[in-house]
């Protein structure tokens, strides 16, 4: 399938297409890291603290602050390899809430129930015809 071009260029689009393949692992097999992460080593914070920092300083209203803070949070970095090492140390309970959080996906039909992967009909068809 050929996709668009802002600048019609044939080449690079042909060039970009032939990079990817549309071929998945099946099995893909996570080994975990005999160390476990300190949980400071899960999120970079750097730019959401300075954010922070000038938003406090401000003048705008409380509320204002408040929706502000909240709206930094997405500048957080995710370290996703320290977060799958810090999964397999952790207790059960907190596996649970990271896998509810969406930080790591387990299990596929895990994904679907809790929402963060959603088939349209013809891949839910595929993935109901593999199955069998």
């Amino acid at each position: 399938m050929k996709q668009a071009s802002l600048f019609n260029d044939d080449a690079r689009v042909e060039q970009a297409e032939s990079i990817y393949t549309k071929t998945t692992a099946k099995n893909l097999i996570y080994e975990p890291s005999a160390r476990k992460p300190h949980v400071e080593e899960l999120v970079e914070r750097v730019k959401t603290l300075e954010l922070e920092a000038r938003i406090e300083r401000s003048g705008v209203s409380d509320k204002e602050k408040q929706f502000l803070k909240l709206a930094a949070q997405r500048h957080n970095g995710f370290n996703y390899d320290s977060i799958a090492d810090y999964y397999s140390h952790a207790t059960p309970e907190m596996q649970r809430l990271m896998e509810e959080s969406g930080l790591v996906i387990v299990d596929f039909d895990k994904a679907i129930e809790l929402g963060f992967v959603q088939l349209s009909e013809s891949i839910c068809n595929q993935y109901a015809s593999e199955q069998s």
